[in-house]
């Protein structure tokens, strides 16, 4: 499968289901909301008209207590009663109501004709007969009821919260409603609202899915170009290797520069990173990460000028790999003050210079690691020619590395992998064992024309 083919079926593909998913929880989760949101201010606004209900109802039968409460019953005390009902009016809809226990209309200013019918069996669009309701929540004490009655300012049939109280003695009952038709309106005004808002809310998922899809895009065409460049690179080097020994030789000497100061420069980096990170979290110890920072930058400036001058051993050319190893190790012990017991026979690569180069190279990289990185107190080394082999070995008493990790592309470090490289192109093994307080790194380089003349 190509390229582009696997950039779509393993991160577009993934990228829209998930948006879609995450879009489509959203919109649930919005929807559920609104209906819980819808019913909590439903529920304060019914609190809120009972509540007005009851005052509305107190203050009328206040008005009418005097004639109740004397004890008179005769009726030009009802109908008294009647008339302050009838005049109590409030808002354009407001208006008091009264019946008898039997369902007659005994009070209603807003529809007259409806007084002294008998409305008991009145029902209303849903079939609720409205006038019993009403008599029995009276009857029972709660007094509220929900039912669709006739807007007086509108003339349309519309959701009306009812209280109601029964007068005993008399065989009445009276009171008031309010229409909820503001109610729904409110509702109705939420319900768009929210739909406006998950609506932006899909379309802005929408964007960051194309603006994604994108950038996956992009990204894959410059990793095509990367790889193209990539293996273009690889060509030429080998080809440039193919053509002169000399040639490959100096592009391994470059390749040195860089894997040696590799950790120095990531540890640079990483510190630089930190200090920045501190910095902008307003933290005041900025300044002793990038003074480690100036630190390995010193370090690696002189690890530079250190190669510049020794890309290769004048020793190497003149006496031979031993020598060239034993001035390496003199060097090591100056610089590290770490003992090293070493045995070095006389083995002749003259007729192999890129072998001992490599063998050099090898032996100078696995010092470089134990003095950065091993915390080593002892080092042995040890050079031997064995039967057409020649065989390198350097262990020390350091803290050991996880080896499992040599091969891992994200392990921070490419010094033993090129190792591993350096060693595979002359057809050898290398093998690495490691535990806390001893690393052993041991070469094998097949090489016929090797003459072991002892150790030194």
């Amino acid at each position: 499968m190509r390229l582009k083919y696997k950039v779509i079926v393993l991160a577009v593909l993934p990228l829209i289901a998930a948006v879609s998913a995450i879009a489509i929880l959203v919109a649930m989760q919005a929807r559920d909301l609104v209906e819980q949101q819808e019913a909590v201010l439903k529920e304060a606004m019914l609190a809120a008209k009972r509540a007005e209900l009851q005052h509305y109802v107190q203050l009328a039968r206040t008005s009418i207590d005097h004639l109740y409460s004397s004890g008179r019953d005769d009726d030009a005390a009802k109908a008294e009663a009647k008339r302050i009902l009838s005049e109590m009016n409030y808002g354009d809809d407001g208006y008091f109501f009264a019946y008898d226990v039997t369902g007659l209309s005994l009070v209603h200013p807003r529809q007259t004709e409806l007084v002294g019918r008998n409305l008991w069996d009145k029902k209303d669009s849903e079939g609720l007969p409205v006038i019993q309701r009403l008599i029995e929540v009276a009857a029972s004490g709660d007094g509220f009821l929900q039912y669709k009655w006739r807007k007086p300012s509108s003339d349309k049939e519309t959701d009306k919260l009812g209280y109601v109280v029964s007068l005993d003695r008399w065989g009445w009952v009276f009171g008031t409603g309010i229409y909820l038709d503001d109610v729904e309106a409110v509702r109705a005004r939420l319900r768009d609202q929210m739909s406006s808002r998950i609506t932006e809310t899909v379309f802005g998922f929408t964007l960051v899915a194309v603006a994604a899809l994108l950038i996956v895009f992009a990204g894959g065409m410059a990793l095509n170009i990367s790889e193209h460049q990539l293996a273009d690179r690889q060509l030429k080097a080998l080809a440039q290797r193919i053509v002169t020994l000399h040639e490959e030789e100096r592009a391994r000497v470059a390749r040195d520069l860089h894997d040696g100061l590799s950790q120095l420069l990531v540890s640079v980096k990483y510190h630089l990173e930190l200090a920045k990170e501190r910095a902008v979290a307003g933290r005041d110890d900025v300044a002793e990460q990038i003074g480690k920072g100036l630190d390995g930058l010193g370090v690696a400036i002189s690890e530079i000028r250190g190669i510049s001058h020794n890309l290769r051993p004048s020793l190497l050319d003149n006496l031979g790999l031993p020598a060239a190893l034993g001035q390496l190790l003199d060097e090591f012990r100056a610089r590290t003050g770490i003992a090293v017991d070493a045995a070095i026979g006389q083995v002749d690569l003259s007729a192999d210079e890129a072998g001992a180069t490599t063998l050099y190279r090898i032996a100078q990289e696995a010092l470089t690691n134990i003095e950065r990185h091993a915390g080593a107190q002892h080092v042995r080394f040890g050079l031997e020619a064995l039967g057409g082999r020649v065989r390198l070995a350097i262990a020390d008493d350091g803290c050991g590395f996880d080896t499992s990790r040599i091969d891992h592309p994200r392990s921070g470090g490419i010094g033993l992998r090129n190792m591993r490289e350096r060693i595979e192109h002359h057809g050898g093994r290398l093998a690495v064992v490691s535990t806390p307080g001893r690393t052993e790194l041991t070469v094998e380089l097949p090489c016929p024309s090797a003459a072991g003349k002892g150790k030194a």
